[in-house]
């Protein structure tokens, strides 16, 4: 275990870290600022978790459609999320050329940000709600631990023309699926390729990995947008 005492840790950044069971005592933080899986964090005494998600529940109503379980929720929840996309697009195509590539703070750029869900669609969707063993788009993001990345910078419109075949993908099994098909075990293939933990998962607990990506991401992007409109 790593303790830190009476250290001056103003400005650190924690990035892809596990931080479960940390424990902080006697500590200041102002302007603090968590992205991540949160559970049963206690802020001086007071666990907090419950009050976080309830107010992302009331400002993102679309959470509630993600966590059901009924396929009309699920094609609700699907439906919203394309939308909400498609607005950030609309959004970006106004803002001053090459907005779609430029980061803020070391995050990904709207364009990377895309390629990345272009990754989670062959791994989580095609792969394991599917059960498909395709290679994985070379355009997509993931680890590089994991893939072979592709020596590519494709434009907005270019990744757009993917993520829309996919979305497509996604729309037409949502149109037919039922509580049966949700509930069934995922046929992840077991070539033991990405993602490794998906063994044992159901399809809508896969199919949840999906929806929560989506949103996750989407979230990040419109806030780096906004950044990047601040410093302009």
């Amino acid at each position: 275990m790593r303790r830190f005492f009476e250290e001056d840790l103003t400005g650190a950044e924690f990035r892809e870290s596990d931080l479960s069971g940390a424990r902080m005592l006697g500590v200041v933080m102002r302007d603090a600022e968590i992205d991540g899986l949160v559970t049963n964090l206690v802020v001086n005494g007071v666990e907090v978790t419950a009050y976080v998600e309830a107010e992302l529940d009331r400002r993102h109503p679309v959470r509630l459609l993600m966590r059901s379980d009924e396929p009309d929720d699920l094609r609700e929840a699907w439906r919203q999320l394309h939308d909400d996309w498609a607005a950030t697009v609309r959004r970006v195509r106004a803002m001053p050329a090459g907005s779609e590539h430029r980061g803020v703070g070391g995050e990904w750029s709207m364009v990377e940000t895309l390629r990345h869900l272009v990754f989670v669609h062959d791994s989580w969707f095609r792969r394991c709600v599917l059960g498909l063993t395709e290679p994985f788009t070379a355009m997509g993001l993931g680890p590089a631990s994991i893939q072979e990345l592709a020596d590519v910078r494709p434009g907005l419109d270019e990744v757009l023309a993917v993520r829309g075949r996919q979305a497509a993908e996604v729309e037409a099994w949502l149109a037919g699926v039922t509580p049966e098909r949700l509930a069934a075990p995922a046929p992840v293939p077991g070539d033991g390729r990405w993602p490794p933990y998906a063994t044992g998962r159901t399809v809508r607990q896969c199919l949840g990995t999906v929806l929560n990506e989506e949103w996750a991401h989407h979230g990040f992007c419109v806030r780096d947008l906004g950044r990047l409109t601040a410093g302009s």
